[in-house]
């Protein structure tokens, strides 16, 4: 997927979005590397990881750099989706010490969360191993980091749910409200939206369940349901639409996923592969800057 964050318009796009951050970042300028580093030093660069864990993010932290100073060369040790054990050196990078030192923190940034995301969602993998559930993520996701993070989620062996609220139509409880129950929501959308869009349905109950089964839904949701109950839901939505893609969503837990799997659901949605998970600790050391002008 990454390929397309990184190739024609994305690639604009994501350099776009990296040199507004790296202004938040600098702002008027790096007064602490202006002030202590002779103008015009090299300098070697190690970005090594101080925890095991899968890497992704390589490509961005590469762009980061290059955005920087196109005269920094960067050398990936490993690529992503790598499993690395602390102490792995992940690239090196060379040239204007400046360059490198303004570079540093929104490369880390970027690769240490991205890494995080990826290793996180490699443990919800593992745990459904042998279930043929699939694991995606949610729209939870930093503002302005949605195609990394989502691209992290891949990383880890996760997939993709939609991207944002313009790809699917996904009927949730203050839709079904709103639009004055499940079927007035279904029937609505489906005269207005393309055959090739899918409508995923909500439901918390068993009776909310038949009536997305009754309206064609072509996604059922099964929001926060308990084992039991989500086990029956499965059960009636194979029996009476078998073509009917189940997903679980609410709560889910890395102690609890194969459970949840085990009833029969075809995807477990999970928020907090991008929301709540521990950024791999990495880190980049510098040599000392040798004078003379960067190459």
């Amino acid at each position: 997927m990454f390929e397309y964050a990184i190739s024609g318009a994305y690639d604009d796009a994501l350099k776009n979005q990296i040199r507004a951050w790296l202004a938040e970042d600098i702002g008027s300028g790096d007064i602490t590397t202006a002030t202590t580093i002779p103008a015009g030093s090299i300098s070697r660069a190690v970005i090594h990881v101080k925890e095991n864990g899968i890497v992704a993010g390589m490509p961005v932290a590469k762009l980061v750099f290059e955005v920087v100073d196109s005269s920094l060369v960067f050398e990936a040790k490993v690529k992503d989706g790598d499993r690395v054990e602390k102490g792995t050196v992940l690239a090196v990078v060379e040239g204007s010490t400046h360059s490198l030192l303004t570079g540093e923190r929104l490369a880390l940034n970027l690769l240490q969360r991205m890494s995080g995301i990826a290793t996180k969602t490699s443990l919800f993998v593992e745990a459904l191993q042998g279930l043929p559930t699939r694991l995606v993520d949610t729209r939870k996701t930093t503002p302005g980091h949605r195609l990394l993070e989502k691209y992290a989620v891949r990383i880890g062996g996760g997939s993709n749910h939609r991207f944002g609220l313009y790809d699917a139509v996904m009927i949730k409880d203050n839709h079904i409200k709103g639009a004055g129950g499940i079927r007035a929501a279904v029937e609505a959308s489906r005269k207005a939206i393309p055959h090739t869009m899918k409508i995923e349905v909500e439901t918390e109950s068993l009776e909310q369940v038949e009536e997305a089964i009754q309206c064609g839904a072509d996604i059922i949701m099964l929001d926060n349901m308990p084992a039991a109950l989500m086990r029956e839901a499965v059960s009636r939505i194979k029996k009476a639409a078998p073509h009917v893609i189940v997903e679980a969503s609410g709560g889910v837990r890395l102690d609890t996923i194969h459970a949840i799997a085990e009833t029969g659901v075809d995807v477990i949605s999970v928020g907090q592969l991008t929301y709540s998970f521990d950024a791999l600790d990495i880190s980049l050391d510098l040599n000392a800057p040798k004078g003379g002008a960067a190459q």
